[in-house]
């Protein structure tokens, strides 16, 4: 192996938002892109030398370019044993899983999630560190660091390794490539959470599910666990194989993008139960007969009322947490179930402090990620089989589910409006803006509302003590109503913003209203306060989930 050193000079453009770096594929095609920011992750984490890195991406397009480079670099870097999946192809949740059980310095994950792929679609990366979870802040704005300073980039040259073949390879440095299979691990950890033989009873009782994979990675993962392990009939995994453009989909499972699986429950054939998983895995959504969509605010709390069905959770469970903009359901279950709840800034890394310490076994947020202490990542496949769990336990539909959970808790009609690809200059002075107008809101009245109070959201972690500001607008109403405005930083051309709108409904007669009629107040409130028309153009959100 010949180690090369190659000049380069830094991009500008390289700072890691929530999840990694995600930028549109021509950006990361340049010559040194991608290297650039890999070698920062290599200067940023010096543990990672002598070390053992996971890598592994949703084989969306360049997935399998960059896991060469990838390869080549950690070489170059003195990485002693790199464990990669096999194509490239690892979902996020399994990543976290792997670096766990191996005790691994950390992994790179190749993802940009739900946004979609092709050759002018999206690409990201990401480190996650030796806990198996995003990195903490401070070695992000590290590897940033490095990316403005950066002059060169360490890369092994002549190599030809089989990524497509499981097996091992030994270099004369001593140096491991490991290629594996990416579903057995998780699978296996999987096995450890939930009872299979149960699940195998429900699924092969003529009890009819569709699992919708997006033409992402999910597929293989899908395959093996609901068709092959638990009995599924073929063909219940849809959009099975991961292709480098998703077949053309969208792989964001939310009620948009996910209307073929939507349909498919709504039809003639009856099914008893839906869900879907995005792009890299850590995503999902939960559809009942019928078609209906169970809202993700309203799945964790589900979840959570119900985790100890299942033999992993069935000690109970220490403590819940979600992010700010997610709906306050979770609280409610928390205060029933008597547990300490935690509100975090958007981002898995926040979690990732809790669960490591101990505090919190389930969590999530309300853009369609969920997860608990068996990693440090929202996993999309293992709340499907969550979900399927207490199905399988309480012996009742996902409609029925829902319907008793509103009876005892209440329910918070809940939507999340975005306005995607927005000037960015625009959507942060509208920010800006009501940031400076909060102070002036309290006793205003918009659409028949009034406002009780207003503030902007900030987080002192319990656990460190690390104080993360500027995470979100908060405006209160009387009618123990909300909105929350943030920018969102997962998207890769503007700025998207997102506005949460959240009404709660102590009402069982209530319970099936449209949430459109009964959130419609609150978005004509949201539009009022920040001249959303006026600012942008726009008179209606790009997305509504």
């Amino acid at each position: 192996m010949r180690v090369l050193r190659i000049e380069t000079s830094p991009f500008p453009d390289q700072e890691p938002g929530t999840s990694g770096l995600r930028k549109a594929v021509p950006v990361f095609q340049q010559p040194h892109y991608l290297e650039n920011f890999v070698q920062s992750i290599f200067d940023a984490v010096p543990e990672l030398r002598g070390g053992t890195l996971i890598l592994g991406g949703d084989g969306r397009f360049h997935n399998a370019e960059a896991v060469r480079v990838i390869v080549a670099m950690a070489l170059a870097n003195g990485v002693a044993r790199i464990v990669v999946g096999q194509s490239g192809l690892l979902s996020t949740p399994a990543v976290s899983a792997i670096i766990r059980k191996r005790g691994a310095q950390g992994g790179i994950v190749l993802s940009a999630s739900h946004n979609p792929g092709g050759p002018d679609g999206d690409f990201g990366i990401k480190f996650n560190a030796d806990n198996g979870g995003p990195a903490a802040p401070a070695v992000t704005t590290a590897i940033f660091a490095r990316t403005r300073e950066i002059t060169a980039y360490q890369i092994a040259d002549g190599l030809e390794l089989a990524l497509g073949t499981i097996g091992m390879t030994t270099l004369g440095s001593g140096q491991v490539v490991e290629v594996i299979d990416p579903v057995t691990d998780y699978v296996a950890l999987m096995q450890t959470l939930f009872d299979f033989d149960r699940l195998s009873a429900l699924l092969r009782s003529g009890f009819r599910m569709r699992f919708d994979a997006m033409n992402a990675v999910t597929g293989p993962y899908g395959r093996r666990i609901f068709e092959e392990r638990l009995g599924a009939p073929a063909g219940s995994v849809m959009n099975a194989v991961p292709l480098p453009d998703f077949g053309g989909l969208h792989p964001d499972p939310n009620p948009v993008y996910a209307a073929e699986l939507i349909a498919a429950m709504a039809g003639a054939e009856k099914l008893d139960f839906g869900a879907a998983s995005d792009g890299d895995g850590d995503r999902n959504l939960i559809v009942g007969p019928g078609g209906q969509v169970v809202a993700p605010s309203d799945s964790v709390a589900i979840l959570a009322a119900n985790a100890h069905l299942a033999p992993g959770y069935a000690a109970g469970l220490k403590g819940v947490a979600r992010s700010m903009p997610t709906s306050r359901a979770l609280d409610r279950v928390a205060k029933g179930l008597n547990l300490p709840l935690y509100e975090t800034p958007t981002g898995w890394k926040f979690f990732g402090s809790l669960l490591d310490a101990g505090m919190i076994s389930l969590c999530g947020e309300e853009s369609a990620g969920t997860g608990s202490s068996h990693i440090r990542e929202k996993d999309g496949v293992w709340a499907v089989l969550l979900w399927l769990s207490i199905v399988a336990a309480r012996k009742q539909s996902v409609t029925e589910i829902v319907a008793d959970h509103w009876r005892r808790y209440g329910r918070d009609y809940y939507q999340r409006h975005d306005y995607e690809e927005i000037d960015s200059k625009v959507a942060n002075d509208l920010v800006a803006a009501l940031r400076g107008r909060l102070a002036t809101l309290p006793g205003q009245s918009f659409a028949g509302m009034t406002v009780t109070a207003a503030d902007e959201f900030s987080y002192t972690d319990p656990v460190d003590g690390s104080v993360t500001e500027r995470q979100g607008l908060r405006i209160l109403f009387d009618n123990d109503a909300r909105i929350v405005f943030r920018l969102s930083g997962t998207g890769t051309k503007g700025a998207t913003l997102r506005i949460y709108l959240e009404r709660f409904e102590p009402d069982p007669a209530r319970h099936g209203l449209d949430p459109a009629v009964v959130l419609e107040p609150l978005a004509k409130a949201a539009a009022a306060i920040t001249e959303l028309a006026e600012r942008t153009g726009r008179t209606e959100p790009t997305v509504v989930a």
